[in-house]
């Protein structure tokens, strides 16, 4: 659900998030029984602080990470906190420093903005304790961010680091991301120990949410780990070696007499040209093969051919990420690719580059 758009970006909540709030309502109001009636009232303010602080930290990500011209798809904010959508990652890792610690600065400047009211005014009753409830918060929020491993911000700033450091980006990603599968276990087993160690009543409830935050951790590296992996051979996925051979035919060619000659050619694809050969549509396989066969000696092929807009024109030496962005800027179904001469050399399936960017 969009609630949102700060500064042109997109602000979506996720629908378990409301049933998630409800649930901290509850649980904090049960600690508020001095304040009646109002205490639900005081909780539910309480949350939506601490989501707008939450919100506010994601922000600042995304305002840095367009300040160095970095696209912001959207900021999502799910149940444990929120997510910065940020469509490239930062050239070098100076400026992955200042995105990843953009959030943490902001949410400590919050909790010392916070400190300086209380300082100033110094209020009581339900203002007094939002106040101090949104200081606690914004420094929780601030600190745990900065723990050094992924998905958290702090895993940002140690592989920008160790980046800098071996002047390769997937050898921080690896090393922030194996940092944050620490953390994960670290969160469950600390705990664990300290519990058999010194004793006490054990409860459940603050060990299942210990649960949910290392699990959310250990996906988030893990992620990391596979997308880094996955990058890593995507220079192998070129678009000549997908190409699919492609013959011209005239718009009004009897699709039936169009596949005949395609099959003749072993060609794959067809590419409707004008009257002095140029190309100006591809004909659409899903279309194609959607068409009864006794239909198709009526059917001319370019009545199932789409028009060669701009981004439907790819060049044939594209590969890796630049091949996934090309495609990205214009979802189609085919591409047609040339050569930087202009000649057709043939035609990209977007199925093909789906099954090649899985395979990697």
């Amino acid at each position: 659900m969009k609630i949102a758009r700060p500064f042109g970006i997109p602000v979506y909540v996720s629908p378990y998030w409301f049933l998630v709030a409800g649930v901290f309502v509850i649980i904090y109001a049960g600690g508020l029984t001095s304040l009646g009636s109002l205490r639900y009232l005081v909780a539910a303010a309480f949350v939506v602080l601490l989501y707008g602080s939450v919100l506010i930290h994601e922000l600042s990500h995304s305002l840095v990470a367009v300040a160095f011209g970095l696209p912001v798809r959207r900021i999502l904010l799910y149940p444990l906190g929120g997510f910065s959508e940020i469509e490239r990652e930062p050239e070098t890792p100076g400026r992955e420093l200042l995105v990843s610690a953009a959030g943490p600065a902001m949410s400590l400047a919050l909790a010392a903005g916070g400190f300086g009211l209380h300082q100033a005014f110094n209020p009581a009753g339900i203002p007094g304790i939002l106040l101090d409830q949104f200081i606690l918060a914004n420094i929780l929020v601030g600190i745990f961010n900065l723990l050094p491993g992924l998905p958290l911000d702090g895993g940002r700033i140690l592989r920008a680091g160790v980046w800098k450091l071996t002047g390769r980006s997937t050898t921080g990603t690896i090393a922030a991301a194996w940092a944050g599968r620490v953390l994960a276990a670290l969160l469950l087993i600390v705990p664990l120990a300290i519990f058999a160690r010194v004793g006490g009543t054990f409860q459940p409830f603050d060990f299942a949410w210990l649960a949910v935050i290392a699990a959310f951790m250990w996906m988030g590296a893990t992620q990391s780990l596979r997308a880094t992996r996955a990058r890593e051979r995507l220079p192998g996925v070129q678009a000549r070696l997908l190409a699919r051979r492609a013959i011209p035919i005239p718009a009004t060619l009897p699709l039936a007499e169009a596949i005949r000659r395609a099959d003749a050619a072993q060609a794959r694809a067809l590419v409707v040209v004008d009257h002095d050969d140029r190309p100006i549509a591809i004909v659409n396989e899903s279309a194609v093969m959607a068409t009864p066969p006794q239909r198709r000696p009526w059917i001319d092929a370019g009545s199932l051919a789409r028009n060669l807009d701009p981004g439907l024109v790819l060049p044939a030496d594209l590969s890796g990420l630049a091949l996934l962005e090309a495609v990205r800027k214009t979802p189609a179904t085919e591409y047609l690719l040339v050569e930087p001469t202009g000649q057709v050399f043939g035609v990209l399936a977007s199925i093909d580059l789906e099954h090649a960017f899985a395979r990697a």
